[in-house]
């Protein structure tokens, strides 16, 4: 399914504006390396550093308000940057926790909807005990209620990150149902694209400790979620359009550093 027209024009917009202030506010790091620069050239270094430096803030400047706007025409609600709770209950601590120790030595395999169960029993038990939990990149509400919380990574995991991305998860679940028992809630992480493509995604650290069918969308998988299929190839081809019609604005950007380099 082919984005939608008022889509494509707000993701372009994104696009654009986001490289524009990345222009006006960016300075390459100072650092001298004179054999780089004699070797490939001032201009070469300063787009690798200006990649570099995009890809610090990707998720954040482009892949989470694209997804907002991608997610308007499947969802009640998209909204990014929020908050899923402010407290959790001293039961719901204890059962994450038990969660995190039985996954950790493999006395018990990842099921998310087991595991958001789990939660749920003992969400209101105890004492309520006051969180700031991370904040949610993308939150969804979708037509029939439900609630999905979103992390984007736009990195490569390792291990003790997957570790680490799983607890947040279930914190996420015991503080939206620590204000809601009944609701419907998920958690999950997306990673906007596939880094080993054609190959599948196959990370050795998820092994055990993420359900890959509840907690994992990849590339087509988190793109085509938001929007309908064939979303993902869809807006790879607004990037590329964008790319095209800034192509004269990028080179002249970067033209002033290949000029320094000439001139020394």
């Amino acid at each position: 399914m082919a984005i939608q027209a008022h889509a494509r024009e707000e993701i372009r917009q994104i696009l654009t504006q986001s490289l524009r202030k990345k222009f006006q506010n960016y300075n390459p790091e100072p650092g001298v390396m004179p054999f780089h620069t004699r070797l490939l050239g001032e201009d070469r270094l300063a787009l690798y550093s200006f990649i570099h430096s995009l890809n610090t803030n990707f998720g954040t400047s482009i892949f989470e308000p694209v997804a907002v706007s991608l997610a308007g025409s499947q969802f009640i609600s998209a909204e990014k940057q929020q908050k899923s709770g402010t407290q959790i209950s001293s039961e719901a601590h204890n059962a994450i926790q038990r969660i995190m120790d039985g996954l950790a030595v493999g006395d018990r395999l990842p099921n998310k909807p087991q595991e958001i169960e789990e939660i749920r029993s003992v969400c209101q038990s105890g004492e309520m005990v006051k969180v700031r939990p991370t904040r949610v990149d993308l939150k969804l509400v979708g037509t029939d209620g439900t609630t999905y919380l979103i992390d984007i990574k736009t990195a490569k995991p390792n291990a003790g990150e997957f570790k680490g991305y799983k607890r947040t998860m279930l914190e996420w679940v015991a503080a939206s149902l620590a204000m809601d028992p009944s609701a419907s809630v998920h958690s999950l992480i997306a990673i906007p694209y596939n880094p080993y493509a054609p190959k599948p995604y196959e990370r050795w650290t998820i092994r055990g400790m993420l359900d890959l069918e509840h907690e994992l969308k990849v590339a087509e998988g988190f793109w085509d979620f938001l929007a309908g299929p064939e979303s993902y190839e869809s807006l790879l081809g607004v990037f590329e359009q964008v790319g095209i019609d800034m192509r004269f604005e990028i080179d002249k950007y970067f033209a002033k550093f290949r000029n320094v380099s000439d001139n020394e």
